[in-house]
């Protein structure tokens, strides 16, 4: 007997595709900013693989905004370390926060720990 449903990886690379007509239209910074999303949707495979009652689309969306907010956590922090004094932007520590910042995110990997395509071109670093 095979599957009757697809993996949850298949699923994310069928949503994924079906929005490639969508990111063409995109501005050329703007797909880059939308493949950082779906990288970073890839990170919570396996805790979607346990939201089954959710359409898998809408799992990218949560896992794309739980990234989003631990950025947002992230830099939160990083400022109230800079407004306590605790950090001086010019220090090692401080660049260490900046470079932090700007570093890409590691690529998701399967469950053989190989890296998931990208369909398109993988995202270089979007610059402020």
């Amino acid at each position: 007997m095979g599957r009757t449903l697809p993996s949850i990886t298949q699923a994310f690379l069928q949503e994924q595709q079906s929005l490639a007509r969508f990111r063409r239209a995109l501005r050329r910074e703007d797909q880059m900013v939308l493949d950082e999303l779906l990288a970073a949707s890839r990170h919570h495979l396996a805790a979607a693989a346990y939201a089954s009652h959710l359409l898998p689309f809408e799992v990218m969306l949560l896992a794309m905004l739980l990234e989003q907010h631990k950025h947002v956590i992230r830099l939160r922090r990083q400022l109230e370390a800079l407004e306590a004094g605790a950090i001086h932007p010019a220090s090692p520590a401080g660049h260490q926060l900046v470079d932090a910042a700007h570093q890409r995110q590691r690529p998701a990997t399967g469950a053989g720990g190989s890296e998931l395509p990208l369909p398109g071109v993988d995202a270089p670093d979007v610059e402020d």
